[in-house]
């Protein structure tokens, strides 16, 4: 992991994906958000309590692709606020896709003039998805559903359910490797289709 392999790995399987799904091989849209995980014994000073879900753990901010692959992800304790984590993110993204990406959606815990200025240093124009003003059950949020796919896509691995790593690094790894697994399945079934 320290290495790179697995990042360089997602990388080159994101454009071969995105080509195959008639796209540029670089995103110039990302979508954001967040997770928080259960936390274990083996958490440590981590775990921290996140007021909005109402659990101790650790919280993984992601960034997918509009096709759902992952482009960059960074672990923290789930105390840390949303908005706080834009500008790191941001500068993750811009480096995994060689600064290709304009604008990112994300939901309304991303919300306020830091996060908005955080991914403008970057060069993100950051656009908030909202709420219908009349809600009334579940409601599907245009573009924000694909985050939480991959979420439910990393959840399918029984070792990312919750935080099971003593280092942050570690839990970062894991979700990377697993979606390695997962855009090398979806390569597979590509290469079988066309054959």
């Amino acid at each position: 992991m320290e290495a790179g392999c697995f990042e360089a790995l997602v990388h080159d399987l994101r454009a071969v994906l995105r080509l195959a799904a008639g796209k540029k091989a670089e995103p110039t849209t990302a979508i954001i958000d967040s997770r928080t995980l259960r936390s274990t014994p083996e958490s440590g000073s981590r775990a921290e309590y996140d007021g909005a879900k109402r659990k101790k753990g650790s919280k993984l901010h992601m960034a997918v692709d509009t096709l759902g692959h992952l482009l960059a992800l960074h672990v923290t304790p789930a105390n840390r606020d949303d908005r706080a984590e834009v500008g790191s993110l941001a500068q993750a993204i811009q480096r995994a896709t060689d600064g290709s990406v304009e604008l990112a959606w994300a939901d309304q815990g991303y919300t306020g003039s830091k996060a908005v200025k955080a991914a403008e240093e970057q060069d993100i124009t950051l656009e908030i998805v909202r709420l219908p003003q009349a809600k009334r059950g579940f409601v599907l949020l245009p573009r924000r559903w694909i985050v939480e796919r991959s979420f439910a896509w990393a959840t399918r691995c029984k070792r990312l359910v919750k935080d099971y790593e003593r280092c942050a690094s570690t839990l970062a790894a894991m979700h990377t490797i697993a979606f390695a697994g997962f855009m090398l399945r979806n390569v597979a079934n590509l290469l079988s289709q066309s054959a």
